[in-house]
């Protein structure tokens, strides 16, 4: 995959859009607001080429890690070409701190998609009350409009999630009072997503759902939403970045890869190139990655856990071997990188995810590169977003000709820094080989 690259003249443009907003110290009001039409249903794609994606949220995104899954996705998976993703946490931050700061840390890097996770704190870890609830409303309401009127496409606005029900204040009781507060601002968040025709995420539902069902498997200690109940693991972070992708409309559709054992020939859809083919076997050269997991599924810290429970590979990671021609009693091995699995016949025929099948692939090691330079561009925006371009008004009044140059300069970093993400995605080489056994072997 080619890096996205701006020219010098976007650089300057992206400067100027800040200069301009640091200048005006424009804010939004809400009354004045425009209503767009923008599509509400998670089925319905929402992401175009070259789409620049904003990840904005409280302590749970300064976490960059299911932002970080979100930008490993729409790199490596390609739910469209030329994606760029770029996260905004700020620790502590209820709805309207962030309302108050969207117009120097969020729209200065002119996204066209915008993704929000809020609630957590606003919520107060206490019963709900009206008066929460309104002001939690008013502030989501607001944050929608803002981005419309800044010309944003696509507005997600996620629901919070959970907090876990045993590590949080090691208390179960008190995790279920604050749960029954969490799911009354997740149907907040619902409501002013219909009301004002944006995409609704929702990441409380799946959470608990999931956060149940790995206790039940692997014990109370297996916590969901971290040790501090309150902010997840690699487990807990999969299940939002789910929730999200959906949310996107993001289709799973990664790639397939075709053998007719009878003619020994192959064939690969869109990110895939045929290499050779023969009966048995096929080499292919990818540009297009599957999502690949990391570590022991029994630990929180590792992605692997919620895989049994949350359908990530069936709905968002497919990438399909089918073969024709096979023997219809027989039962074949698949040999994968160094992983070797047994199908049948009709399964085969039918199609196999090799996503799902061997979490362990010849992807894994180009994946795990990819994550790499993605965590370190993340690194880079939390002090971009938090300190540099948050307090460039202040730099404004001491040297007012010097903020276009400053501007410039700190967002074409996390532009170099995004080129390097992106330019980390090399072509794969990868050879599947498919012995029969069993009957009519």
């Amino acid at each position: 995959m080619m890096p996205i690259s701006l020219s010098p003249l976007q650089v300057t443009r992206r400067a100027a859009v800040l200069a301009a907003v640091l200048w005006s110290g424009a804010v939004f009001g809400l009354a004045s607001a425009p209503t767009l039409q923008v599509p509400a249903g998670p089925a319905t794609p929402a992401l175009q080429e070259k789409d620049v994606v904003g990840v904005c949220g409280d302590s749970i995104t300064e976490q960059k890690q299911y932002s970080v899954f979100i930008e490993d996705y729409l790199l490596m998976c390609q739910p469209a070409a030329g994606l760029r993703t770029f996260q905004a946490g700020w620790g502590g931050e209820r709805a309207p701190g962030f309302l108050a700061r969207i117009g120097t840390d969020v729209l200065p890097l002119m996204q066209t998609v915008v993704t929000t996770c809020y609630g957590m704190n606003d919520g107060g870890y206490a019963p709900l009350t009206p008066e929460v609830a309104k002001a939690y409303r008013e502030a989501t309401t607001g944050i929608v409009r803002n981005l419309k009127k800044a010309g944003v496409r696509v507005i997600v606005v996620g629901s919070p999630g959970v907090v876990d029900a045993d590590t949080y204040r090691k208390s179960p009781q008190a995790a279920e009072m604050y749960n029954k507060t969490l799911a009354g601002l997740r149907d907040i968040v619902k409501e002013v997503a219909t009301a004002e025709g944006v995409r609704f995420a929702d990441v409380y539902d799946p959470m608990m759902d999931v956060m149940t069902k790995c206790k039940a498997k692997y014990g109370a200690g297996y916590a969901l939403a971290g040790g501090d109940g309150v902010h997840p693991g690699a487990n807990g972070h999969l299940v939002m970045a789910y929730a999200y992708l959906k949310a996107l409309g993001c289709d799973g559709n990664v790639g397939t890869i075709t053998l007719d054992m009878a003619a020994g020939k192959a064939e690969a859809t869109a990110g895939h190139k045929i290499i050779s083919a023969t009966p048995t076997s096929v080499e292919v050269e990818s540009t297009r990655y599957p999502f690949c997991f990391t570590g022991d599924p029994k630990d929180p810290a590792s992605d692997r856990g919620p895989l049994e429970f949350l359908p990530f590979n069936e709905e968002l990671n497919r990438f399909r071997l089918v073969v024709t021609n096979v023997t219809a009693d027989a039962s074949y091995k698949v040999t994968w990188g160094t992983t070797t699995k047994t199908f049948s016949a009709g399964q085969l025929a039918k199609g196999i995810n090799l996503a799902a099948e061997f979490l362990d692939n010849p992807f894994s090691e180009a994946f795990a590169k990819v994550d790499r330079a993605v965590h370190e561009q993340q690194n880079y925006e939390t002090p971009l977003t938090k300190v540099m371009l948050h307090d460039l008004p202040n730099f404004r009044a001491a040297a007012p000709e010097e903020t276009g140059a400053l501007a410039a300069k700190i967002i074409a970093k996390d532009k170099t820094l995004f080129d390097a993400s992106a330019g980390a995605v090399a072509p794969v080489r990868h050879t599947l080989k498919i012995e029969k056994i069993g009957a009519g072997a």
